[in-house]
C-alpha cells in the first residue's frame, strides 16, 4: 500500500522560507523512494513572516497601501490575501516597534491607527475572513487607534473628541460606534495571540510590555490606570467585560480592542494557520508527518507551529518527526505528554560548524538529513 507523508514545516528564519524547506524535504523523499504520496503544507505561527509564508506557499497575493505608522507618519504597509477571501495581516507592518527610532519610543504617543487602516482595506477588497497577527507592537492604546481608523469615536467627560495614543485611555468617558464600518458585521476576525496577559494589572499590557516600548515607571502606572478606565467604560457603554480576557493585554491591549470592536476570536497562532491551510483534512491517512523550524527549543512547546502540528497529529495517532536548523531543548523542563507528541527531533547540523556555514549550506544539509531519516523510516515500516 502506498505510504503517505505530510510535510508541514515552518521557515528557517534568515535562511529558507517555509515553502523552500518543505520542497527540499519533498525532493529528498522523491529521490529516496518513488512510489509514495507526498503532501506539502508550509506552516507559520502568526508572527513575523506569516503573510509572506502563506502568500508564497498558497498562491495568494500581496496588497500594499499607505497607512499611518505608530507616530502618525505615512508609510507603506502590506497584507496578504489567500483563497480569494481570507486576509492575513501582521499588525507590526503598520504599528510595529521596529518602525520607531529608539529615541522616539513612547507608548503614551503611539497608535494602532495604521493597523485599523490595514483591516479596513482588507474589508474593502471583499475579504470575509481576516486573520491578524499581533506580535511586535509599539503601542499601548488598547486598540483605540485601530477602532478610530474604522470609524469609532471616543470622547472625554467634557464631550471633547479624543486623539491618539496611550495617553488618551485615562480620558475616555464615552464611546460612539455610529461610524463603525457596517461591513464588519459580515466579516469574521481571528487574532493570532500566543500570550495570556490580561488587559491591565501586574501582569497586564503596561507593566509587562510597556518598558520595552519606551515607558518609564510613571508612564507604566498611567498607562495601566488608563487601561483600567478603558475597560470600565467599555463595560458601561458597550456591555462587554474584558478585565479577565486571556490575551486582552497582547500588543498593548490590541487583543482586547479587537475583541471589543470587531468581535474577534483570540486563538493560538499555529491553530489559526492550521485551520487556514486545512491541514486537518490533509493529514487524513498519513503514515508520517514531518515538521520543524529554524531553531527548535523549549519555546516550541508553548504554541509554535511545530507543536501545533504535533498536537493535531497526536489526535489521530500519526507519528511526527521534526527536522530543524538546530535543536536546543532541555527535556527536563518539558512535560512528558508534550515530549511524547514527537517521535524524534533532528537537526540539519550533525557536526560542529560556524553559523554562517550552516546558513550558507542550509539547503544541502537539510536535504541530506531528510534523505537519511526517510530511509530509516521506510526500513522500519517495510512490513506495515
Amino acid at each position: 500500500m502506498k505510504k503517505k507523508i505530510v510535510i508541514a514545516c515552518d521557515k528557517y528564519k534568515g535562511n529558507l522560507s517555509a515553502l523552500q524547506v518543505c520542497n527540499i524535504i519533498k525532493d529528498a523523499i522523491i529521490q529516496t523512494v518513488k512510489d509514495i504520496e507526498i503532501v506539502v503544507n508550509p506552516m507559520a505561527d502568526g508572527g513575523e513572516g506569516t503573510v509572506d509564508a502563506l502568500v508564497e506557499s498558497y498562491g495568494g497575493k500581496i496588497v500594499e497601501i499607505p497607512v499611518t505608522d505608530p507616530l502618525g507618519n505615512k508609510i507603506n504597509a502590506k497584507f496578504g490575501i489567500m483563497d480569494g477571501n481570507t486576509a492575513i495581516i501582521e499588525m507590526s507592518a503598520a504599528s510595529g516597534l521596529y518602525l520607531i527610532p529608539q529615541s522616539q519610543k513612547n507608548p503614551m504617543n503611539t497608535t494602532t491607527f495604521g493597523t485599523g487602516e490595514l483591516i479596513g482595506a482588507a474589508i474593502r477588497t471583499g475579504c470575509s475572513k481576516i486573520i491578524i497577527g499581533i506580535g511586535g507592537s509599539a503601542t499601548n492604546d488598547g486598540g483605540m487607534g485601530m477602532a478610530q481608523a474604522l470609524g469609532v469615536k471616543f470622547y472625554d467627560k467634557d464631550g471633547e473628541l479624543l486623539g491618539y495614543g496611550g495617553r488618551q485611555l485615562i480620558k475616555v468617558d464615552r464611546i460612539d460606534l455610529g461610524g463603525l464600518d457596517p461591513a464588519i458585521k459580515n466579516t469574521s476576525f481571528f487574532v493570532a495571540c500566543d500570550v495570556d496577559n490580561p488587559l491591565y494589572g501586574p501582569n497586564g499590557a503596561a507593566y509587562v510590555y510597556g518598558p520595552q516600548k519606551g515607558a518609564d515607571d510613571e508612564m507604566v502606572k498611567e498607562l495601566d490606570a488608563g487601561l483600567l478606565n478603558f475597560a470600565n467604560v467599555v463595560k458601561k457603554e458597550l456591555g462587554k467585560e474584558v478585565s479577565e480576557l486571556k490575551g486582552g493585554g497582547a500588543a498593548g491591549g490590541l487583543g482586547a480592542g479587537l475583541f471589543i470592536f470587531l468581535d474577534a476570536q483570540l486563538k493560538r497562532g499555529a491553530e489559526l494557520i492550521i485551520e487556514a491551510t486545512k491541514l486537518k483534512e490533509k493529514i487524513k491517512g498519513a503514515d508520517l508527518i514531518i515538521t520543524g523550524e529554524g531553531v527548535m527549543d523549549n519555546q516550541t512547546f508553548y504554541g509554535k507551529s511545530a507543536f501545533g502540528v504535533a498536537t493535531l497529529a497526536g489526535k489521530y495517532g500519526i507519528p511526527v518527526i521534526t527536522i530543524n536548523g538546530s535543536v536546543n531543548i532541555d527535556y527536563t523542563l518539558v512535560d512528558e505528554s508534550k515530549r511524547n507528541l514527537f517521535a524524534g527531533n533532528f537537526s540539519t547540523t550533525t557536526k560542529p560548524m560556524l553559523l554562517e556555514d550552516a546558513i550558507k549550506n542550509g539547503g544541502t544539509l537539510l536535504k541530506a538529513q531528510a534523505g537519511e531519516l526517510i530511509r530509516f523510516f521506510l526500513s522500519c515500516n517495510k512490513s506495515r
